[in-house]
């Protein structure tokens, strides 16, 4: 295999740990981000410290890598575009643009048979009461169209709350409208394709979430067959109708009635999948380095059932409850300043 070199858009966990992949697979990285120190850069070849928009440093940035890929999903759209000119980028800016506007992402999906939550997009106070009165409801859940991750930029809304302090609390911002969904429990499905159109899939996974942060995932996702495979089947089907390479998550609802909803997609390797580091042949990481690097998709080779625990915040301090542990696999993100709602590492248990 010819030498390599990955250039990641982004400095976060993810970055790091599709780099410490790469370099299992001889392939440099190089990461390019405006954040001194991040956790990508501690373990990658090289870094580039700039704006997402500074175009002099992305024509830079594009002559030291043969790919180029991102770690999180609010890189400027205009950025993918610009590079893609001067080095491929997968995923491709058309699953980036979708994924970063609600109403897009929605709209997409159901585009392709793939079912979500009633929505509406409410262009003022008025409206939000028409929709409630449409869906003969009383409570719904408000968010911003972009940049809402972790359950910032959204609030739940009943008849009884003051619209007019609502709106002016969203600053003029466009809004989403969305249906309460009675589910039983949230699953998400990771897929990666190749450049050749094969595709392997990690999940069903069970996410629990705390204060609107994945805490736990388990897998394999305690359900019954019939139902995974509506979800695998789902995750497939968006992976094909948008061209996928690279890798990609679908978040989804299972309601109390066995029906499967749609919630996000992810355009990128996704916490839910940490797990696949220490339980699998191949992880999420290692699929997404080899689909955008033009390499084929390995079976994913799971030989262990998982339980992931998210550290968050002050969570960091349970790693000494579980260092000693046979079974528990530690994974720290070198984040030096511990802060409430900031994903610090994980720690995976095999089962």
């Amino acid at each position: 295999m010819k030498n390599i070199t990955l250039g990641i858009l982004g400095g976060g966990q993810l970055g790091r740990m599709s780099a410490m992949a790469a370099a299992r697979l001889g392939i440099k990285t190089i990461i390019y981000t405006p954040e001194e120190n991040s956790p990508a850069s501690l373990v990658a070849y090289k870094t580039i410290l700039a704006d997402y928009l500074d175009e002099i440093s992305l024509e830079h940035f594009a002559t030291q890598v043969d790919f180029i890929s991102y770690e999180f999903e609010n890189i400027p759209v205009k950025t993918v575009e610009f590079l893609k000119k001067l080095k491929p980028v997968y995923p491709d800016s058309t699953l980036l643009e979708v994924s970063q506007d609600r109403i897009k992402e929605k709209t997409y999906l159901n585009s392709i048979n793939i079912p979500t939550a009633k929505w509406a997009a409410p262009t003022s106070t008025g409206d939000i009461l028409s929709t409630l009165d449409e869906w003969k409801s009383d409570e719904a859940i408000i968010k911003t169209v972009r940049f809402g991750y972790d359950g910032k930029g959204q609030a739940r809304i009943s008849r009884d709350t003051n619209f007019d302090t609502l709106w002016s609390d969203f600053n003029g911002q466009t809004l989403i409208m969305e249906e309460i969904i009675d589910f039983s429990y949230e699953i998400s499905v990771i897929v990666a394709r190749d450049i050749q159109g094969k595709m392997v899939v990690y999940g069903p996974m069970l996410n629990e979430h705390e204060n609107h942060i994945l805490s736990k995932t388990t897998v394999p996702a305690p359900m019954d067959d019939k139902t995974a495979n509506s979800a695998l089947s789902m995750a497939e089907r968006l992976a094909q109708q948008i061209n996928l390479i690279g890798l990609l998550t679908l978040e989804l609802f299972v309601t109390k009635d066995g029906n499967i909803l749609a919630n996000e997609i992810a355009p990128r390797t996704h916490n839910s999948g940490h797990w696949t580091i220490d339980a699998c042949t191949c992880s999420q990481f290692e699929n997404h380095v080899r689909a955008v690097c033009a390499l084929p998709v390995a079976p994913i080779g799971r030989h262990s059932d998982a339980i992931m625990l998210n550290l968050i915040g002050k969570d960091i301090e349970q790693v000494q409850d579980h260092i000693a542990l046979e079974s528990a696999c530690i994974h720290l993100y070198g984040k030096s300043e511990i802060r409430d709602g900031r994903k610090m590492g994980h720690i995976t248990i095999l089962k």
